[in-house]
Order: structure tokens, then sequence, then C-alpha cells
């Protein structure tokens, strides 16, 4: 890909740092040595992603040192036993507070090797090199990190931000089709919460997204990358409007919770998931018809799914009240009062929500 870099900083007082994003960033070592610790370091990856790209970050790395934890790919391994792995790594590669942690891979990977790095001797350095456009995008900033726990998604884990975030593109050739539709999703959503512009964007260029043209990715990715590194900055740890990034996530959480983690991939639950926001909203009567229908649209254009599985009313609600965001027993939703303009909020009618629920996902 030959596009310009971009530079983004995520701004954190101390914990501030960079987002790099480009096509051939893993060749340039200097930005993982002006940014990481010079203790050793341990790259965390997956056994899709090691071939492909871990001989050359050997290579940009040079003669430093540097231990490795291939694990097995998939949400289905985003567990407690799967992070012993990585613990078990550190271990063997003696790995104190002058090290670091290179996360290199999709969201699972960055997830866990982000939660290791913040608990490892209490917290440790961990550089973000995702490559995958979900994580580009979303999972890859902000520094929240996770395992999945049976009962939910992400229930175990930490916020502890990256020095340093290495989006390159170029790792974007290599990615499937249904996983380049997955990290739409959550470009979709930017356009949803934040950026009314930014979503009559993408309705333009959808074609040009799918046919992974250089430049409406980097732009793309530029733009979401951007939005979430203003709502992160505002609200570190989620108290306040970040909480908006988790548009379509409750139910999407519930999608894959039910399903199975990695049956639907993250960014298809997520995509389901905010057609029901679009439906809940419509069902107050913040959206009409006609926005209802551009959400379900893009999404679809996206080539994502519109049609969530049918899990029932019940079954459902009660998948949703393990969220995160729930608060005083009661289920916290991301709506939209407006295409661009969206709100946390429990204040609405739970019939409104049972009703919608069995519209969409059955009785």
């Amino acid at each position: 890909m030959n596009t310009e870099t971009h530079r983004l900083r995520i701004d954190l007082g101390d914990r501030s740092y960079p987002i790099h994003i480009g096509a051939g960033l893993l060749d340039r070592g200097e930005l993982l040595t002006g940014c990481l610790p010079g203790g050793p370091w341990l790259v965390v990856t997956n056994e899709t992603v090691a071939p492909l790209y871990l001989p050359q970050l050997r290579k940009t790395l040079g003669d430093r040192s540097l231990a490795e934890c291939i694990l097995p790919d998939g949400e289905a391994h985003k567990t407690q036993q799967t992070l012993a792995r990585v613990y078990d790594a550190l271990a063997a590669a003696r790995i104190t507070r002058d090290g670091a942690v290179l996360a290199l891979g999709g969201g699972v990977v960055g997830d866990m090797a982000g939660y290791a790095a913040a608990t490892w001797n209490r917290g440790i350095a961990v550089a973000q090199l995702p490559t995958t456009l979900l994580s580009q995008v979303d999972s890859s900033v902000g520094g929240k990190t996770a395992v999945n726990h049976p009962a939910g998604k992400n229930l175990i884990g930490a916020f502890h931000q990256p020095s340093i975030v290495i989006a390159d593109l170029n790792t974007l050739h290599t990615l499937p089709d249904r996983e380049l539709r997955a990290g739409l999703a959550e470009v979709i959503k930017y356009g949803l919460i934040a950026d009314a512009g930014f979503l009559a964007w993408l309705e333009t260029h959808m074609p040009q997204l799918l046919a992974r043209d250089p430049v409406a990715l980097a732009e793309a990715i530029q733009v979401s990358c951007a939005t979430k590194a203003r709502l992160v900055a505002l609200d570190e740890r989620e108290s306040g409007p970040r909480a908006l990034l988790n548009l379509g996530h409750t139910f999407g959480h519930a999608i894959e919770a039910a399903m199975g983690y990695g049956t639907w991939l993250h960014g298809e639950a997520v995509a389901a998931g905010m057609v029901l926001a679009a439906e809940m909203s419509r069902a107050l009567g913040w959206l009409d018809a006609t926005e209802a229908q551009r959400v379900r649209a893009v999404v679809q254009q996206a080539g994502l799914p519109v049609t969530a599985p049918q899990l029932g009313v019940e079954r459902a609600l009660h998948l949703m009240s393990l969220d995160k965001k729930v608060k005083d027993g009661r289920i916290r939703l991301v709506l939209m009062r407006s295409l661009g303009d969206a709100v946390v909020t429990a204040d609405y009618d739970a019939d409104a929500l049972s009703a919608v629920l069995r519209q969409e996902m059955g009785a």
C-alpha cells in the first residue's frame, strides 16, 4: 500500500502515547526502541500471524533478544488457560519491570497480551502491533485488556495503556475477507456515534473499502482512531463518554456468548447489535424509519449480518444483564438520538426493549 503515514496521539498525561498508521511500519524498528524500555521483550502472537509477520519483526529488530509466545488462533482461546501460557513465557524469558510485551496480531492477541502486561510484576510496558482492521481501528487503542469468562465476554480485565500503537496497513493484505468485513463494523460505529459526515462517506466509499483500496482504508482507519483518541482522552476508564464506543456491543456480546465465542466474529455480532440499537432508538422515537433503515443498509453494504440469531427475549435479556455497563440492576444501552449523535442510557421503557428483542430475536 502506498499511503502516507499518519501520527495521532492519545493525550493522557504521563500515560500519553503515539498511534502510527501507515504502510511498512513493521520495518521501522526505531519506533519501538524509542518508546519501550531496554530490558528483554516478549512478542505474543498466534499460529496464523506468526509465519506471516514474526520473521519480519525479528529482522527489523536485528540483534535484539526477542522471546516469543505463539498462541492458538481465535476468540475461543481468549481464556485464562491460554493466558497462563503467556505468563509462563514471561517467566521463562525472565522479564521484569524493565521489559516489555509486543502484541502482534488481532484483537484477541492484543487483549490477552495487554492483560498479561497489566498484571505481570504489577504492570510492564506493552506495544500494540495490530494486524487486523478491527484491532487497528478499535481494540489496540485505549488500554482495555481482558480475557473472556464463560459467563460473559471480557469480564476479567484491566485498563493498561500501551506505550505505542503501530498499525502497519500492509498487514491487511493477508487479512481474510470475513475478517475485513468484521473490522468494518467498528468503522461504521464511529460514524453512527459521533460523525454523520463520516457515515455518509462510508456509504459512498464502501465498495472501495471492501476492495481494499489503500487510500480509502487509510482514511477510514485514521478517522476511526482520531475519534477513539478523542473519547479516550476525555474518559480513560469509561465512566462517561467513552462508553459510547460500545454501540451495538451489549447486544453483540450477548450474541457471542450465546453462540459460542468464535462462531460469530466480534465485528459480526456488533454489526447485528448496531441494527438492534437502531431499532431500539426507533422504538423510542429518536430515529425515524428512514434513519433506522440507513443503519441497516450500511451494515448490509459492508457484507455484515443485519439479522440477529433467534435467542428469545428471556435468554437475550439474561445475557445482556451480565454486561459490564449494567448499573443498579439496569441494562444501560448505547442508543442514537440521531445518526452521528449517541447517548448511554438506562432511561428507557423496558417493555420497548422486550418488544424489539421479540421482533428481532424471537419470542
